[in-house]
């Protein structure tokens, strides 16, 4: 089991490599898709994220949600993890069969965290405790559309906190060599970013239930 106060050993794992939070401007077009069982639950995360400038949908189940997710494009997903029927991570799952790659927030109740390493595995990273403020919300979110937007890559600079958000995007969007890349850069300009560590530590966890599971 990874140990994420030894970081001595993470190179040898991890390929080696040689901002602060801006508001992204969003444009009208930009979509979010609330998904949660309780229509009190939606109205308030709507109410959370209305006045900025988002096209708010909503679904009350995995299965409605992935309907939408196929008729349309949504540049977020904001998924509660336990509902009923489909849960968010199977929705995630049943996501990236259909070639849906819309990165999603989870919204997590106390005592019902999912398993870490597949949550990575499916590309899931931002997890919020139920209920998030509307601060929280708003911020998740908005970290979300900044490291996916189309200028992120040239516009922003290169500091820690351009390579935690770089792997985060590659985790995403799966791409875990580049995610590792990302997080040794991260370190390299602050080797004590928690977040960095964490997810170096659970990318390791990951790569040996992989090799473990080739051995058996």
């Amino acid at each position: 089991m990874y140990n994420p106060t030894n970081t001595t050993g993470w190179r040898r794992w991890i390929p080696s490599a040689a901002g602060h939070l801006n508001t992204p401007k969003e444009p009208m077009s930009t979509s979010v898709l609330i998904v949660d069982d309780e229509p009190n639950v939606r109205l308030m995360y709507r109410a959370s994220l209305s006045g900025l400038g988002y096209d708010l949908h909503e679904a009350n189940s995995a299965e409605a949600a992935m309907e939408q997710f196929k008729a349309q494009k949504f540049d977020v997903g904001i998924l509660d993890l336990r509902l009923p029927g489909m849960n968010g991570l199977e929705l995630l799952e049943k996501m990236h069969e259909a070639g849906i790659q819309t990165p999603v927030a989870f919204i997590t109740a106390y005592g019902d965290q999912p398993n870490a390493i597949r949550a990575l595995e499916l590309g899931a990273i931002d997890f919020l405790s139920k209920p998030p403020t509307p601060d929280q919300l708003r911020d998740a979110v908005k970290d979300i559309l900044l490291r996916h937007s189309p200028d992120f890559l040239s516009k922003t600079a290169r500091d820690s906190d351009y390579y935690l958000r770089f792997a985060k995007r590659a985790i995403n969007l799966r791409d875990f060599p580049a995610a590792s890349k990302n997080l040794v850069k991260a370190l390299d300009l602050n080797p004590a970013s928690k977040q960095a560590i964490n997810l170096i530590g659970v990318m390791i966890e990951m790569r040996e239930e992989f090799e473990s599971a080739k051995l058996s």
